[in-house]
């Protein structure tokens, strides 16, 4: 090899390969999604003068929220205090529930008859959102807090069971060995070898399911499932900007210092 092969060598830089290595297959994947987008953009029926009557009424919809009311105060703690009741029950039922769910739908703990409940549960759980969930509830037990309980339980279990059965089918396999060495049970292989690993993507799971929960209380207020929604439903009903703006950043406040708050439970945890 002679010194300007060695120097072109050296001067040479590694490029991460295209996804799809066939140059008109790659090409022709773009032209194929740019003419999805054009076909769908132009068959979408969007009628462009009410957009532009809209524009005005949306003007003052958001100036009429500024600025924001906060004189029925007793009114929001109480619709607060009902969506927070809701979010952490909710919270609590479905992740107590996620865990043997997430456990059954996890191939490398699970045989097979158990593994296919478990994920059958998990994806009936996760196919519908939360709104139509809570109008059938609303329907089965009647309007209040109940229905939106039941609402955001079974939403839980479909989010948090199917991230823990991920995890729990990425766990260290030398942990569970080692306990089956040692003539350990099935139930003692999960506490000790198992939950251990998975801890700490439970409380942020957790943590983040409060969350949602939170959020999702307002939404399914609007159906009558209690909570917060109802009264901001209500407020926009009545044109009352103002106060409906004074939910909308109440409910931001909320969800910030429980970010805040989940933060540090984390770094507790690791």
């Amino acid at each position: 090899m002679t010194r300007s092969d060695v120097a072109a060598a050296g001067r040479r830089t590694w490029r991460k390969p295209p996804f799809i290595a066939n140059p008109w297959l790659r090409y022709g994947a773009w032209l194929v999604l740019l003419g999805y987008l054009a076909w769908a953009f132009g068959s979408l029926p969007f009628n462009w003068e009410r957009i532009s009557e809209g524009l005005p009424r949306a003007a003052r919809i958001f100036g009429g929220g500024f600025p924001p009311s906060f004189e029925r105060g007793a009114l929001l703690l109480t619709g607060f205090k009902e969506s927070f009741q809701i979010a952490i029950l909710a919270t609590l039922l479905g992740v107590a529930l996620s865990i043997p769910f997430a456990v059954m739908a996890a191939r490398n703990v699970a045989p097979l008859p158990v593994y296919l409940f478990g994920r059958a549960v998990i994806i009936i759980s996760r196919s519908f959102h939360p709104v139509i969930v809570a109008i059938l509830f609303v329907a089965a037990v009647g309007f209040g807090p109940l229905a939106g309980i039941l609402t955001l339980t079974l939403y839980s279990i479909g989010f948090v069971g199917k991230l823990l059965a991920e995890e729990i089918e990425e766990i260290d396999w030398g942990q569970v060995e080692a306990m089956r060495a040692t003539g350990a049970g099935y139930l003692a292989t999960l506490v000790y070898a198992v939950f251990p690993q998975i801890l700490p993507r439970q409380v942020g799971l957790s943590m983040y399911q409060l969350d949602s929960n939170l959020r999702a209380s307002a939404v399914v207020g609007i159906v009558g499932a209690g909570g917060i929604g109802g009264t901001l439903m209500n407020a926009f009903g009545r044109y009352d900007y103002a106060f409906a703006f004074a939910i909308l950043l109440i409910i931001i406040a909320v969800i910030l210092v429980s970010e805040g708050i989940s933060g540090w439970v984390r770094k507790k945890i690791w």
